[in-house]
Order: C-alpha cells, then structure tokens, then sequence
C-alpha cells in the first residue's frame, strides 16, 4: 500500500512536469509485476528448501551401519561408516544398511574322527562386523556376506578335524570350545587396541602433547599385553584381516553319535573292558601267588626269631640259674665260715655237721626227726 502511494505521488508529480510522455503512466503496472514475479521466484525457494531438506536426512537405527548410497545412480561412497542417528546426507542420497549387532548363526553338521567315524555336531555362535573393516566387507562380499561367513565356519569345522576317538569328543568338547573363544577374542583384543589407538590419537591432539616421551609413557602404562601369536592390528594387511568379522561368543551343542558307530563303539569297549578284567585276574592270581609265599616266609622268619628267642631265653635263664647258685652258695659259705668263727667251732666234723643238716633241711622230699642219728628219706604223706 505504501508502494503503491509512493509510486502515485511521483505519477502525479511527473504529470505536472512538461515532457512526461505516455509511457510513464505504465511504470506502477510494471514494477508491481516485476515484484510478483520475485515474490513468486523466492517463494518456490522457500518452498523447495522446506520440502528438500527433510528429504536430505536419513535415519540409522542403533543396531545399523551405512553407507551413502546415491537413489539416481545407485553409487555406494565407502568413504566414510555411519553410525546410528540422523545424518544428513543429501536428498539424493539414501542409506546402504549392514547389520551392527550380533548376528546368531546355529549350524548342523557332520565331521569325521581320526577313526574315520561320522559324528554330527550341533554348534552356534555370535559374531559382529568390524565397523572400520566395512568398506573392506563391502569391496569383498556386499551384503551377501552371512552366506559366506556361514559356508567359512562349515569349512572350519570340517577342516578342523577331530583328532580324538569317537569315545573322548563329549569329554573333550568343552576344551575344543574354548579354543575356538581364544581365536573369537584374540580378533575381538585386535579390535579394541585400535580403538584404543585412535583413542590415544584424538587425546594427544586435543592435550596438544607433541613429546613422543610422553605419548610413550602414556602408552606403555595403559598397554594390555596381546595374546601371544596375535599381531598388531595397525600391522595386519588386509590378508590376515580375515572376513572382517569377530567371533565373540561360541556354543557347543548336542554331539550325536550315529547307532552304528555307537553299536562299534560299545562293541570295542566291550572287548576292551573284558581284556582288562583278563589282565586284572591274572595279576590277581600273580598277587595270590606273591602274598601267598609272603605270607610263608614271614610265618618262617617269626618261627626262627621265636626259636632264636627262646633258646636266648633258656641260655640265659641258665646262666643265670647257675649264676644264683654260685652266688647263694658263696654267700653261704662266706655265711658259715662267719658263724663258725664267731661260736670258736675249730672241729671239723661239726662243721661237716651243721653244713650237712642246714643243706638236708632245703629239700622238699626229707623229713628229720629228733633223737635219730640217721637220715630218713622218702616221700611223706
């Protein structure tokens, strides 16, 4: 409104200038045109900016990764992983979507043993996409990488024959599991020292530390040693990168022996089990044998101690016996020879007396009797 009084007022002051031709009567008419004309052009800017910009996000939910895939051409740029979220990437551009959480795998399948026995094992297991290996999954395999890493595990288990009897694959089964965790998580320690690295990097440029000492010491003090026969992940050509994948958790299931090979199996456990009663029996009967003439050779060796004992005994029990004697009869004399000094008795024959009399006296078998001048012997009742 104010454009348009503007314009009327120079209208009206050009009409009263000499010289205004006709032509200047139309300039209102044009410039309100011309306005129109711009008001339209910003108008559909406005409008096309509205609509283009929202088209220009694409969303990532937090179990993706993507890459930019343009809608008109079909390219896929690997420049750069996306991670979950919105990201704005152009109206033009959508999302080449690969899985970023744990993929389930469950296998059945059949390997043979050292024996040449079929045995069927049922196993699972969990593996996930290495984020900045994705651009390599992506050049190799696409998107049709879960039948290649499905095929690769079949291989492995196949390849990996088992090297035991069809007897010892229950009881070895857990160890032969936790083989395959070892490898799952050297690949998952490979992936977390790279991340740890590029961690260390981001620090170091922020802090603004440029002593490699120090960057060193840092390193040093925060290193977790890496599992032996694993090589650096900053190393590793893409080679030795394997499917791009790490297998982190691994199950094995139920292992079935077919009835056949069980029946063979039984068969031979049988036969083995009757031969090691047969050993058994006759080193029993060896055992008899050996405790039997142990046995006798200890019943001799007591009755030669027992017999070297006694006749010990009976030695010295007479040794001693005449031992006592000789003393007792020394004593005795020693005794007499006292008391006859002491009663002045120098006569023979009454010391062959006395002697005689106190010696009968000792035996059980005599009995004396007063006024007899004879000895009386016999046994009395």
């Amino acid at each position: 409104m104010k454009l348009e009084t503007c314009f009327h007022f120079t209208f009206l002051n050009r009409n009263k200038q000499p010289g205004n031709s006709k032509e200047n009567i139309e300039w209102p008419t044009k410039a309100k045109g011309i306005l129109v004309v711009v008001g339209g052009v910003f108008g559909v800017i406005a409008l096309v900016i509205l609509v283009v910009i929202p088209m220009s996000f694409s969303y990532l939910e937090y179990y993706q990764f993507g890459f930019a895939r343009q809608k008109s051409t079909g390219t896929v740029s690997t420049d750069k992983v996306y991670g979950s979220g919105r990201q704005f990437i152009g109206p033009d551009f959508e999302f080449k979507v690969f899985q970023a959480d744990a993929h389930f795998v469950s296998l059945d399948v059949s390997v043979f043993t050292s024996d040449k026995l079929e045995v069927r094992l049922v196993v699972n297991f969990q593996y996930f996409l290495r984020k900045e290996d994705l651009p390599l999954l992506h050049k190799q395999f696409d998107v049709y990488y879960k039948d290649v890493m499905k095929s690769s595990a079949v291989d492995a288990l196949k390849v990996q024959r088992l090297k035991n009897e069809a007897k010892e694959i229950s009881a070895n089964a857990t160890a032969h599991a936790k083989r395959l965790t070892t490898v799952s998580q050297a690949n998952y320690t490979a992936v977390i020292e790279t991340a740890r690295s590029e961690g260390l990097k981001y620090v170091f440029d922020k802090l603004k530390v440029t002593d490699q000492k120090y960057k060193d010491s840092f390193d040093y003090l925060r290193t977790i040693p890496c599992v032996t026969g694993c090589e650096a992940y900053e190393k590793c050509s893409e080679s030795k990168k394997g499917l791009f994948a790490d297998v982190k958790y691994f199950q094995l299931g139920r292992v079935s022996i077919p009835d056949d090979v069980g029946n063979r199996y039984l068969q031979a456990l049988k036969l083995k089990e009757e031969t090691e009663r047969e050993k058994l029996l006759q080193e029993a009967q060896v055992i008899r044998k050996n405790t039997t003439a142990m046995v006798q050779r200890l019943k001799n060796d007591a009755k030669e101690i027992s017999a070297n004992a006694t006749a010990h005994a009976k030695r010295l029990t007479t040794v001693s016996q005449a031992n006592y004697t000789a003393i007792i009869e020394t004593a005795r004399s020693e005794g007499l020879k006292y008391v006859f000094d002491k009663l002045r008795v120098t006569d023979q024959k009454y010391k062959d007396s006395f002697d005689y009399l106190r010696t009968i006296r000792g035996l059980d078998n005599i009995h004396l009797t007063v006024d007899f001048q004879q000895r009386i012997a016999g046994n009395l009742k």
